[in-house]
Parts: structure tokens; sequence; C-alpha cells
């Protein structure tokens, strides 16, 4: 159980500066929870504010605590909460939006103008992330799932509403997957998660490509057909390369220009390529995705479909533990970060906060 005297956090003060600390334990507020969280996935953001003190424009410029995939259970409830109970174990949607500003008026609530989102360092103040004991937070971002679900495949549901997102962009433009031909570039966590989407829904053949061969193993396990290590083997799609593409849907999760240009050759014309990865300026085929006419949609973060994820996982429809690489005690974050971002052997690491 958590200690309710203290409240171990997880706290970045700037590039390959993170330690942990203790904070002051919050009391939860009319229309709050307050979480004890036992679970939290450590994403390619957080790697990213650790290692290079930032994400492109977005830098680190106060202390900020990190994390935004977590799971717990509630430990109490503020004033005027229903529908949850204590106890219950509860996935945390680190999204807020405004609920105001024209984007949200129009139900484009990704696209919030004034969008909280925990662990981001995009405003000042940053938002705090939830590696921590105990988290308050609004209820109305708690999810609960059924007892006896694991707290790390929980903590999963982030990323996997992010890849649901990606695949509701998809076939919005390119039908149903069902039957589909799938190609999934890039075997991180998003990639597997985005094989294990495609699988759920029908696809009949799902291609992943990556060049790290453990990672590819562990797409195999979240539901792959076909593994492909393309820096081994460049000429591993060659099959569907043949006439003009044999894809009918990419999920390209790395941004990187090869795998883009892997994507593009393997489409069929009137192909869909969902960009799921990002990146600063990347080189495309231009002229090929003009001639074969490919549908291009990008795909960021996620609304509605967080709710979705929680029902896969709880349900068990769609289990992301084999993606779980890695779980270290929160004591050990240090050496969890630098788990994480070791590609050749982690594909998803998660912090344990349970205390002895």
């Amino acid at each position: 159980m958590t200690n309710p005297s203290e409240n171990r956090v997880v706290c970045l003060h700037g590039q390959d500066d993170l330690k942990l600390e203790t904070r002051a334990v919050e009391m939860p507020g009319p229309g709050e929870v307050r979480v004890a969280v036992l679970a939290g996935g450590i994403c390619g953001s957080d790697l990213h504010y650790w290692l290079e003190g930032g994400i492109g424009t977005i830098r680190v410029r106060e202390p900020i605590i990190l994390g935004h995939e977590v799971a717990g259970r509630i430990e109490s409830l503020g004033e005027g909460v229903t529908g949850l109970a204590v106890g219950a174990l509860v996935a945390l949607n680190p999204s807020q939006p405004c609920g105001v500003c024209a984007f949200c008026q129009q139900g484009l609530t990704i696209h919030c103008s004034a969008m909280k989102f925990k662990g981001s360092a995009m405003y000042l103040p940053h938002q705090q992330g939830m590696f921590r004991d105990l988290m308050v937070i609004s209820a109305a971002q708690c999810f609960a799932l059924p007892n006896g679900t694991d707290p790390g495949a929980a903590a999963c549901a982030e990323p996997l509403a992010v890849c649901l997102h990606a695949a509701n962009r998809g076939e919005a433009v390119g039908g149903s997957l069902s039957g589909k031909t799938v190609l999934v570039t890039g075997a991180g966590p998003i990639g597997a998660l985005c094989v294990a989407v495609a699988r759920q829904r029908g696809a009949a053949e799902i291609i992943v490509t990556d060049i790290q061969d453990a990672t590819l193993a562990v797409a195999r396990q979240m539901g792959a057909d076909h593994a492909v290590n393309t820096a081994r083997n460049p000429d591993g799609l060659a099959q569907w390369t043949a006439g003009k593409g044999q894809v009918d849907l990419v999920f390209e999760c790395s941004a990187a220009a090869p795998a883009i240009r892997d994507a593009v050759t393997c489409l069929r014309p009137r192909g869909t390529l969902v960009q799921v990865g990002v990146a600063g300026p990347t080189q495309m085929p231009l002229n090929v995705m003009v001639g074969k006419e490919i549908l291009f949609i990008g795909s960021q973060r996620f609304d509605v479909e967080f709710a979705d994820a929680v029902a896969l996982i709880g349900s068990g429809a769609i289990d992301p533990r084999p993606m779980i690489t890695g779980t270290f005690p929160v004591t050990e974050a240090l050496a969890a970060f630098d788990t994480a971002r070791d590609r050749a052997k982690s594909v998803k690491v998660q912090l344990s906060f349970v205390s002895a």
C-alpha cells in the first residue's frame, strides 16, 4: 500500500537531470479523486525530455513531473463524485480539453487551443505529470477497469488510444480494416499496438518492419503475420511491392524517411498512409505519392478513443502485456529510463509504484 504520509515523484529538472523526490500529499477537491498510482509507462516524449531537455522547440523550463501513461486505484473521492468507487482500478486520461475554445465548440477537442496534457512542457507553467505515488485528478479523467485487470496492462490505455485514433482516421477514408493487407512501419510501442488494433479489426495480413529483431519479435506476439528487418534484409518487402503495390493501408510509426519510402512503394494505388510517427522536416516521395493517388492522413493523440482503449483492455480483446519488456520499481527510475532508450531490447518499460 502507498504510505499516505509521503508522495514520491519522478521529476526532471533539465536535460539529463532526473530525480526521485518527495512532495506534499494533496487532497481531492470537488469533482476530483485521489489515485494511488500502481504502474506508469515511459513514453518516447519522456525520453526526449530527459535526454534532450525538450522536444523540438518545446523546452523544459522548470521542474516537471514526467509521465502520462498511468493506472492506479482510487484512494479517496472528492465532494460530488459519483460513478467511481474507492478501490477501483482506473486508467488516467492525461488529456483535459478546455471545452470552450473554437475547436472544442466545433467538436474538435483533440485540437483544443488550451489543452492541458499531463507531463507536457509545452506551456508555462508546465503540466505536471503522473509519475507519483498519489495523483489528484478530475474524476472525468478516470476510467474504471474490471477487477483482476493487470495494472500494467491498464497503464497501456493511453498509447492504445493513440493507435485506435489512427485506425479510426484511416478507416474514415479507406474503409474498414477487415480483410485488408496492413503494413506497420516501426515496431516500437505504437507500432506494436497498431498491429494489435489491425488484428482486432480483422485485417487479413499484417506486415511489420523495423531495424531491431527484438522489437519485431514483440510485434509478432502482438499479432503480426510477417516481420521484416529492413536493415538486415533490404529486399524483404519485395512481395508487397509487386505490381504497383499490394498493401491497402500503412500505419507509419517511425517518421524515418526510408520507412516512409517503403510504405509508399508497398501501397497500392489509392491506398492509405496513416502518419502516426512524428519528427522534424522529413523527406517524402511526393512524386510517387501523387502518381499513385495515395491518401495521406495525419493522426495525433486521441479523443473518445481513450474510453474505447480501456474497454478493449478490460475485456481482454487487446492484451498489451507482450510489449511490456521491463518493469522497474520507482526507486530505480533512472535505470528504467536508461533501459527504455535501448531499442535493441526494449519496447515498453514501466515504473511500478507499489510500496513494499
